[in-house]
């Protein structure tokens, strides 16, 4: 029986021990669900990682992996970085000759993963979320990490569009905690703006929601805004929510972009959710297998 692919798990820049700690998790969590596949995961665009992508990459190697699917653990992709997953991957191909890396897409606004948004967010109200009437006085500032690409960007208003329809919500507004705009305040200045317009029955409220996967720097930094904007508005209720972390709805889209990619899918535009892939120039296998060709497993791939 073929022992199917590795899996690497491609975390973008942190050195926060937390999220060190949730993608160990994440780790454990799948390698739970789907013991015959081997697991790993490390970070990329940071150099002083405690967990670096390049240590994870060995350790598979070590553990006798002749063949590695990556699966970026982004909700869209990071635009330019100084260190970023080609080039690791790069690396990693020179480093083992004969070793085989192919990159999958992102978790992005799936589905699933919007559904766990949902879920933080009742989380942060408590028992104030529980009626229609409770949700459409609720104004949500879905925070991204902020790109100097456009496109990771517009990924961030994807989702908070999927996240708006249907689901009750009074409006979903987008900000980032750094390089694009509006940043947190401004953003939370356009949520009270729009309650305000909307008068006294209105929304009252604005939950603060983290478009993040794992806790780190940046989660951080976003929650300090909000609540510096907060204590300048005593007027406004504002809540802040929590990333999505090592749930089981993040797993099992981990586990579908995996297959994909075994599976021989297009990386572009294949995913069922519609989902943008990773950034372009990660498409490529390295190593010894071509762009189009498919990680085939044997009977173990479930």
């Amino acid at each position: 029986m073929t022992t199917p692919p590795a899996l690497l798990i491609a975390g973008h820049g942190t050195r926060d021990e937390g999220g060190a700690a949730a993608l160990h998790a994440l780790v454990r969590l799948l390698a739970a669900r789907h013991p015959e596949v081997p697991v790993a995961g490390g970070f990329f665009g940071t150099p002083a990682s405690s967990l670096p992508l390049d240590g994870a990459i060995d350790g598979l190697v070590v553990r006798g992996a002749p063949r590695i699917v990556v699966i970026p653990l982004l909700t869209a992709p990071t635009g330019p970085v100084p260190d970023g997953l080609p080039t690791v991957l790069e690396r990693a191909a020179e480093r083992h000759p004969g070793l085989v890396l192919a990159v999958g897409a992102e978790p992005g606004p799936h589905p699933a993963l919007l559904d766990a948004l949902e879920r933080r967010l009742d989380e942060a109200l408590g028992s104030g979320a529980r009626t229609p009437a409770d949700r459409a006085r609720t104004m949500v500032l879905l925070v991204g990490r902020g790109s100097t690409d456009p496109y990771a960007n517009a990924e961030v208003a994807r989702a908070a569009r999927l996240l708006w329809e249907g689901r009750g919500f009074a409006g979903v507004e987008t900000a980032f905690v750094s390089q694009a705009a509006p940043d947190v305040p401004a953003g939370l200045d356009r949520c009270q703006a729009l309650a305000a317009t909307a008068g006294p029955g209105g929304p009252g409220r604005i939950v603060v929601l983290p478009y993040f996967l794992l806790p780190g720097g940046p989660v951080e930094r976003l929650h300090m805004q909000a609540e510096g904007w907060a204590m300048a508005h005593p007027g406004v209720q504002v809540f802040g929510a929590t990333v999505i972390g090592p749930e089981p709805e993040l797993a099992d889209v981990i586990m579908e972009r995996y297959r994909a990619v075994v599976a021989g899918e297009p990386p572009l535009g294949g995913a069922p959710d519609g989902g943008r892939a990773a950034a372009e120039d990660a498409r490529p296998a390295y190593g010894a297998a071509s762009q189009s060709a498919p990680l085939t497993t044997g009977a173990g791939e479930r």
